[in-house]
């Protein structure tokens, strides 16, 4: 009987011990899970690839997330380049038109895609973003020992080489970009301005998003170019003038005393200005003691003006 009662105590504490260590096995394992998870959504928050990539990358690398964000960036990158290739010649007519202004100086912007769809994705937009910061990054850098109005016009491969951030190219985040949405994509062309202190720019975006953000977005643009106007009124005045550039589509500037030569007119100054009808611009210019001296217009899709030679 001693000898029965041995074994079941010993049968009890062995049980006993298992249990516990089953017990901390799966508070272990509940552990592990809950830290996978929230790397998992940390990375898949931070680099917006899939949860089944992101897995597969912390799984690589034994949860670094550093080296997971870094190969998931380069395998993006490598098969964003592939799909650019396969997508080069398809039509990219749709996009948006990026407006930045900075001290003094200010660029415009267009970026292609296929779709109107893909043209209000974040990704696209952000890829404008950095077209537009990364335009005026160059004009900044090239133009600091020039003084007087300085206007530049970047078309294509001079555009694409353009850095962005630690070694990346314009062409790079095209490519990435390409990658995460399917569409072919392009950079097509960009404008900078420089104005001297007592210059204006005056900007206008219209057609889609809103033009409250730091890059404003939209199917149109304009930048105006002007002095004089009253104190604390330069900022609604460029924009007025904007506003009609770009509802008027003029080509041409004029002089402050050309006549209207009727519907057709195609010189800014001359034609019926867009916010009183009852003047032209020049005779709205007047009146708040101002002149325009340049402007430029992008309407999204339209063709450059070395396509049309």
């Amino acid at each position: 009987m001693l000898f029965n009662f041995l074994c079941r105590a010993i049968t009890r504490d062995v049980t006993k011990v298992r249990l516990c260590q089953h017990v901390q096995s799966l508070h272990t394992g509940c552990l592990l899970l809950a830290t996978e998870k929230t790397l998992l959504m940390k990375l898949r928050k931070s680099t917006g690839y899939t949860f089944i990539n992101c897995k597969k990358a912390l799984e690589k690398f034994d949860n670094d997330i550093a080296q997971a964000e870094a190969w998931l960036h380069e395998q993006a990158q490598k098969e964003g380049w592939s799909k650019a290739n396969k997508l080069e010649g398809r039509n990219a007519k749709e996009g948006l038109i990026g407006l930045l202004i900075g001290d003094k100086a200010a660029v415009m912007v267009e970026v292609n895609c296929e779709t109107d769809f893909v043209a209000r994705n974040e990704n696209f937009q952000q890829l404008v973003k950095d077209v537009a910061f990364a335009t005026l990054a160059h004009h900044c850098n090239n133009t600091q020992r020039q003084t007087g109005y300085i206007k530049s016009v970047l078309v294509g491969d001079e555009l694409s080489k353009l850095g962005v951030d630690k070694g990346t190219s314009l062409a790079d985040k095209v490519a990435l970009t390409i990658g995460r949405l399917g569409e072919n994509m392009s950079v097509k062309r960009a404008v900078t301005v420089g104005v001297p202190a007592d210059w204006h720019i005056g900007s206008y975006v219209h057609g889609g998003l809103s033009s409250q953000a730091e890059v404003g977005m939209g199917r149109y643009g304009a930048l105006v170019i002007f002095q004089g106007g009253k104190e604390g009124e330069q900022e609604s005045l460029g924009r007025k003038l904007g506003q009609h550039i770009v509802g008027e589509a003029p080509l041409f500037l004029g002089n402050m005393d050309d006549l209207p030569c009727g519907e057709s007119e195609t010189r800014l100054l001359p034609q019926t200005f867009l916010g009183d009808p009852s003047r032209t611009v020049a005779q709205f210019l007047r009146g708040k003691q101002a002149r325009v001296l340049d402007f430029v217009r992008f309407q999204c899709g339209e063709k450059n003006k070395e396509e049309t030679e």
